[in-house]
């Protein structure tokens, strides 16, 4: 008689949560404060603690987590899925709890789901949705102020991983602090994914003794307190100079997106689709290689006779990579940066950005924090301007194309004031 009664609560409980998230969702949307993909997450979460458990409803679930490329390789992998299911996925980019169950409420009729969590948020995420899949790109610092050091994300993960014994861990052996995460697992796809930055890796996170590198190859000077040689895995999907190795095939990679990043971040959710949800092989690449477009992030805007190419950096790593993509022949280039909470008020990373080679390409400093990308760029010897207004900016460059490059909230403002001056003309 008892569990009756808290039964009909708990369906009256989500009922309501869900509706009222709706609501929020709706108006939020109207009123143009956001795009809803928050607000609803936070209203049903705030009115039934157990709604992702519950909207999960033991679908098979796959989550992608990393310091860079989570939403790309997500995209990748909801693309793949896609052609054999409905999926559920969070597009918008919200990676932590409200944004999850705002997608999983979006996608309540699919069958399958695939989100990106960020990795704070992983190891309650996995509790609560019991994945059988995981992908782990790679582990960089990213946020001092908000996410911590590193290695103490890497002991979280692993903690997750050993929680989960059946689940699928999609790994990227190139990396050192993800192997970590999944050097006990037993059932593990080690993915030769690269590793274009490796100055956190340094040391081992398990015997902080040093990490020697011997071309692909890399190990720990000190052995595991079991007497195990700690030492990168040989992988079985392999990102190669002409495309991709595995067991399932071998293909040329033609993506739609730049840099050496992405073609790793194809081949971990080709992976994942081929080993963990049974999609085809080649319907799995042909999906990667249509993904053109993250949520704005490698688009071109045409603007008042520029062609404005966007990219996305938000940490040292992600930043060096971004550069490589970055077109010497431009006409111009825009590196805007701000420091808000969502980017992490800590910039002293910049630093740690090889800013050196940009002789022959204007540039031009904005962003609320574009005193201090001037005293770096000043540093590294590079002649600019500083104009805070990125839009301001971009009229400074010649027509033609421009470069610009903008950590996360420079790149979500400047985006919308492209938007609303096109729309006005």
């Amino acid at each position: 008689m008892s569990s009756e009664p808290s039964s009909v609560f708990r369906r009256l409980r989500s009922r309501a949560a869900v509706t009222a998230a709706k609501l929020a969702t709706t108006a939020s949307r109207l009123t143009g404060r956001g795009a809803g993909g928050m607000i609803g997450g936070l209203i049903a979460n705030a009115i039934d603690p157990s709604i992702m458990e519950q909207l999960g409803a033991r679908r098979p679930t796959a989550l992608v987590t990393g310091t860079n490329g989570k939403s790309t390789t997500t995209r990748m992998l909801a693309a793949a899925v896609r052609s054999r299911h409905v999926v559920a996925t969070n597009e918008g980019g919200d990676n932590m709890d409200a944004g999850i169950i705002s997608a999983l409420m979006a996608g309540k009729s699919a069958s399958h789901v695939v989100l990106e969590v960020d990795e704070l948020h992983v190891p309650r995420v996995a509790e609560r949705l019991d994945p059988q899949l995981l992908i782990l790109l790679n582990l960089t610092r990213d946020q001092l102020d908000r996410v911590g050091e590193i290695n103490k994300i890497e002991r979280a993960l692993r903690d997750c991983v050993n929680a989960h014994p059946g689940m699928l861990v999609v790994a990227n052996c190139d990396d050192v602090l993800m192997t970590s995460v999944a050097y006990d697992h037993d059932n593990v796809l080690w993915v030769s994914a690269g590793a274009g930055w490796v100055g956190d890796s340094v040391t081992c996170p398990r015997t902080e003794s040093h990490i020697v590198r011997d071309g692909d190859d890399w190990y720990a000077m000190k052995k595991l307190r079991d007497g195990r040689e700690f030492r990168r895995p040989e992988p079985t999907w392999v990102v190669t100079d002409d495309g991709l190795r595995s067991p399932a095939g071998s293909t040329q990679l033609e993506l739609n997106l730049p840099g050496r990043a992405n073609r790793g971040n194809a081949a971990q959710a080709i992976a994942a689709a081929v080993a963990g949800f049974d999609v085809p092989f080649d319907a799995a690449v042909s999906a990667a290689e249509n993904v053109d477009n993250v949520a704005g992030r490698y688009s071109t805007v045409h603007f008042e006779g520029r062609d404005v190419h966007l990219l996305l950096a938000k940490n040292p790593a992600g930043w060096q990579e971004a550069l490589s993509m970055i077109d010497r022949e431009a006409d111009g280039l825009v590196i805007a940066v701000n420091g808000q909470v969502a980017d992490g008020e800590d910039l002293s990373w910049l630093w740690d950005v090889r800013f050196e080679d940009f002789e022959s390409l204007p540039v031009k400093a904005a962003g609320e924090r574009g005193t201090d990308l001037t005293v770096r760029l000043t540093y590294a010897s590079v002649e600019h301007q500083h104009l805070p207004d990125p839009v301001a900016a971009i009229r400074a460059c010649p027509t033609g194309r421009v470069e610009v490059l903008a950590n996360y909230t420079a790149f979500r403002d400047l985006k919308k004031a492209l938007e609303k001056e096109n729309s006005n003309d």
